[in-house]
Formats: structure tokens, C-alpha cells, sequence
């Protein structure tokens, strides 16, 4: 089957968990309202794309390429981006819900993430230099020989990881989320 090319469309409203989405390059182009609930969109690519208050959860992204690609009021619950074609993987995440999401090993070099509900969220030995989590909430997410370099916590709330097995040289933290640096050690703070 060949795979088809999209430029400069628009998909709103369309139901791709119900019909389906057409296998192909899909680039400049935007998915506003769209249901992708458990969806198969494996081996698309998406090239400066824009998702609009869509629901992306539980969808299959094995070898799915996201370049440059913008998530803004979505639902992404339960996704496996460390199956995602790692060639030029850059994304945005603004507004979104995004728990059960696996980032193992993924690199997310400055990658902005704003307003997001990051629950439950796997981001072992992901490469998150100079990544920034602006007010977003990250309770119940794993960071585990993750790389934190230059990343940006001061807005951030609710993580919580060992120091001594992450690296976070230069990484940017507020006071009061220094309690997430010390959990660990059991203590009292007051």
C-alpha cells in the first residue's frame, strides 16, 4: 500500500479511532477536536504538526515519527513514545494531561512542557537536558539515571527524585521544590 503525502491540511473533528487514519506523511498540517482513542497512527509521519484540544490516548506510535510536532489541550494517556522514531523527535506539550506515558531512554533535549498533568509518567534514562516543566505537575513520575542537566524545575511541582541517581548539574530548582530532592532521605521538613 502506498503511503500518502498531506501538506498545509486541516482535520477537525474527525473520529481516526472510528475511521481510521490514511498511512503517510502528514506535514504543516493541524488535528483540531480529533478522537485518535487507541488508534493505530505506527510508522505516520508528522512534520510540523499541531494537535488542538485532541485525544490521543492509548494509541499505537510504534516507528511514528513526531518532528517538530505541537500538542496543546490533548489527552495523551497511556503512550509509548519510546517506540517513536527516534530520528528527529522534537515535541511541544502545552495544557495537556499526560499520564502512564513512557519516555525511556528518549531524548527530550529542550523540550518545553507548560501546564501539563504529568502523572505516573516513565522518564528513565531519558536525555532531558535543558528541558523545561513550566507549573506542571509530576506526581507519581520516575526519573531514574535520567539526565536533568540545565533542566528546569522552579515551577514545577509535585516530583520527586534521587539526586544521586540522576544527573542534574546546573538543573534549576525553586525552594520550595526542594523537598522533591530529599524525599528519599525520609525526613521532616518545615
Amino acid at each position: 500500500m502506498e503511503k500518502q503525502y498531506f501538506e498545509n491540511q486541516i482535520f477537525e473533528k474527525t473520529d481516526f479511532a472510528e475511521n481510521g487514519i490514511a498511512k503517510g506523511n502528514y506535514e504543516d498540517c493541524q488535528f483540531l477536536q480529533c478522537n485518535f482513542i487507541n488508534a493505530d497512527i505506527s510508522g505516520i509521519h508528522f512534520l510540523n504538526c499541531k494537535f488542538q484540544v485532541c485525544n490521543l490516548s492509548l494509541c499505537h506510535i510504534e516507528k511514528t515519527a513526531f518532528k517538530n510536532a505541537a500538542f496543546k489541550d490533548c489527552k495523551l494517556v497511556g503512550l509509548r513514545f519510546d517506540l517513536c522514531d527516534p530520528f528527529l523527535f522534537e515535541v511541544v506539550f502545552d495544557n495537556c494531561v499526560m499520564n502512564l506515558i513512557s519516555f525511556f531512554k528518549v531524548k527530550l533535549k529542550k523540550t518545553i512542557f507548560t501546564g501539563c498533568k504529568i502523572h505516573d509518567t516513565d522518564f528513565a534514562a531519558a536525555d532531558l537536558t535543558g528541558a523545561v516543566f513550566n507549573h506542571c505537575d509530576l506526581a507519581g513520575s520516575s526519573f531514574e539515571n535520567t539526565i536533568l542537566e540545565k533542566a528546569d524545575f522552579r515551577k514545577a511541582y509535585n516530583y520527586s527524585f534521587d539526586p544521586a541517581i540522576n544527573k542534574i548539574k546546573k538543573a534549576m530548582f525553586s525552594r520550595a521544590g526542594l523537598t522533591g530532592l530529599l524525599n528519599q532521605f525520609d525526613i521532616i521538613i518545615e
